[in-house]
């Protein structure tokens, strides 16, 4: 991530890049507290309604024994991903729920994406979530990779208690006042 001395402090500040290249400053506020110290759901009756789109991802690591028990489908609950990816996408819609602060969105697209990865050894877990709204669904595709994980968790469990769930982050998102972000690799 790119890096800017401030005027004041000197110190650097990290930069996020926007689709167009501009350069968009850092939040300076917690936007979900409010002036009392708070907490408090943001206002965005203000904001146009603009398309808005965001990428999560997280791995569940586990044996390569494991993994191959997953592939053939021979899981004693069914289709470990199928399941999984079901999961996810009920998980989304149902983020306003599940995390206080987050707006009920009109959710326009959400598609989990499972796949293999034998250098894990484990499951790689993707989620899109779109929206034209006036708020951002960073939360719902999170919400859908960490419910989808843990589904995969839970289905496979009784062969190896021991699976990790990791790296569960944001990867990008577009739309919005402060436009495009996509995560370093």
């Amino acid at each position: 991530m790119a890096r800017a001395k401030t005027k004041s402090t000197g110190k650097s500040k990290p930069k996020l890049e926007r689709k167009t290249g501009a350069i968009a400053p850092p939040a300076t506020t917690l936007t979900h507290i409010g002036a009392s110290g708070d907490a408090r759901m943001v206002d965005v009756s203000a904001k146009a309604a603009t398309e808005r789109e965001a990428v999560a991802e997280g791995h569940v690591v586990m044996t390569v024994k494991t993994l191959d028990l997953v592939l053939q489908g021979n899981s004693k609950k069914g289709d470990v991903m199928g399941a999984a990816r079901i999961a996810g996408i009920m998980a989304a819609k149902q983020t306003h729920k599940l995390i206080p602060l987050c707006h009920p969105l009109p959710i326009t697209k959400i598609a989990v994406d499972i796949q293999p990865d034998h250098k894990l050894p484990g499951l790689v877990v993707q989620a899109t979530v779109k929206v034209t709204g006036q708020t951002g669904v960073e939360m719902e595709a999170l919400t859908a990779v960490s419910v989808a994980c843990l589904t995969i968790y839970d289905m496979v469990k009784a062969v190896e208690r021991g699976m990790r769930i990791e790296g569960v982050r944001l990867l990008e998102k577009s739309g919005g006042q402060s436009g495009h972000y996509r995560a370093k690799e």
